[in-house]
């Protein structure tokens, strides 16, 4: 029995266990609350000749609310469920409180801007202090330290394959009339995951793009994560800029908070732009918003041939390089980009697509945008090379290596599905929502 209950416990510590879970946890309360907000809006619109009914059913109903222990799922799910409604409901309350409150604050702030432009209008610049204005003050490094060479390196690295040992694993490859989409994803020992990915733009321009991508005024109309921004620091003369967000998380989870340091070096063609968390002394950190310390989000964007084949550098690549620590378990924040990953994609191909409207009837851009045209050259010592990340073939390598690791990954102990299936099964309810459920994870484990 030892022995039994010693196994059970490491299959429990799978992550594949893990995310069966937290799949089954996803797709059964949104089930069961739109079942109690159908009986609400049932019973709120019911003819009147149904109280009749109902009195002739309140003996029925009150033997089943009074029914012994035994017979209490049904408790157990309206509790279940109840608290479920009970935290949207608060967190919708709560959003709409923040909303006016940073309506509120995002005026103010428009205004302190404006004075501050003005004020770095008429102040003297400060010699030696690299183009920055008196009027910027509380600022812990020069700007020099914020977005280094080093950054840029790191870049390189990651965009060249060289992850470690392990390969890259395929998370998802889609296909739309303008627009190529591949993910891929590494786990590594230790920190976050670390996400890839490579997006083609039919018709748009590596420079359109560049601007789109730093364009935070713009970012809030197709955007829905983030809730706020603002400038902290720019820099005219290396486009070095520190900009402050928040973004909106689930119900579940409390927002989270950047202070994103950028900077965009340019070789030819190809645009690198270097976004990562810095700290910053003027804004200390809060309980809530949670600030993300380790964040780094990059991309190499460049022109390339488009699908149409005609000799044209008419397309814009883009090639993503992602992790951030967002104080969420591993298994939770994998199927949370699993399952949101497509939509987020489509809605960063909408946006792209309404801003080169925007772009062709509205002359001026705004001041994030003008700041993505400053760019650094590349240094020409040789100290920086970037000959392995603009080849077009990476990403098939990336694709071979992913299904050699697939081949080293598969195999599994058959005994383990029976016993999760019967777990599982004991589990839930014997209606087909609950078979259904238990085929899926049983199948899910097959997978893995």
């Amino acid at each position: 029995m030892g022995y039994l209950y010693t196994d059970f416990v490491d299959l429990m510590k799978k992550p594949a266990v893990a995310e069966t879970l937290i799949d089954i946890l996803l797709c059964t309360v949104p089930i069961w609350v739109a079942v109690m907000i159908g009986l609400v809006i049932g019973w709120s619109w019911r003819p009147r000749w149904t109280g009749l009914l109902f009195l002739g059913l309140r003996s029925k109903l009150r033997f089943l609310w009074t029914a012994p222990p035994g017979l209490g799922a049904r408790r157990l799910w309206f509790a279940f469920t109840a608290l479920s409604v009970f935290s949207v409901c608060h967190k919708l309350c709560s959003s709409s409180i923040f909303k006016g409150k940073a309506g509120r604050s995002q005026d103010v702030e428009e205004d302190s801007s404006v004075a501050k432009t003005a004020a770095s209008q008429i102040l003297p610049v400060v010699e030696g202090d690299g183009g920055r204005s008196s009027s910027n003050i509380g600022l812990s490094m020069s700007e020099h330290e914020i977005v280094t060479e080093k950054d840029l390196k790191h870049l390189l690295h990651l965009l060249d394959g060289k992850v470690g040992d392990t390969v890259w694993q395929n998370l998802m490859e889609r296909t739309t009339s303008n627009m190529i989409y591949q993910a891929w994803h590494h786990e590594p020992e230790m920190g976050p995951i670390i996400y890839r990915s490579r997006t083609v733009f039919e018709d748009a321009s590596p420079e359109l793009v560049r601007e789109f991508f730093w364009d935070d005024n713009f970012r809030l109309k197709w955007d829905p994560m983030l809730a706020h921004f603002k400038i902290l620091e720019e820099f005219a003369e290396s486009g070095t800029m520190i900009v402050h967000w928040i973004k909106k998380f689930p119900f579940f989870c409390s927002d989270r908070e950047y202070i994103i340091g950028r900077r965009i070096w340019e070789s030819g063609k190809a645009y690198y732009c270097v976004t990562k968390g810095v700290p910053y002394s003027s804004l200390p950190k809060s309980v809530k918003p949670r600030r993300v310390e380790l964040y780094f989000s990059s991309w190499c964007i460049r022109a390339v041939e488009s699908r149409k084949q005609d000799g044209q550098l008419s397309a814009c690549e883009v090639t993503l390089i992602h992790y951030e620590d967002m104080g969420i378990p591993r298994d939770v924040a994998k199927v949370g980009v699993r399952h949101g990953m497509w939509g987020a994609v489509k809605k960063l191909q909408s946006g792209m697509r309404a801003y080169q409207v925007t772009r062709k009837t509205e002359m001026s851009p705004s001041r994030s945008a003008l700041m993505a045209r400053v760019t650094t050259k590349l240094p020409t010592d040789g100290t920086i090379t970037v000959e392995g990340t603009e080849t077009s073939s990476r990403p098939s390598e990336i694709a071979c290596n992913d299904d050699a690791g697939k081949e080293h990954h598969q195999g599994i102990d058959w005994k383990w599905v029976v016993i999760g299936g019967v777990a599982v099964v004991c589990g839930l309810q014997t209606g087909m929502i609950g078979k259904a459920l238990a085929f899926g994870a049983a199948r899910r484990l097959a997978r893995k």
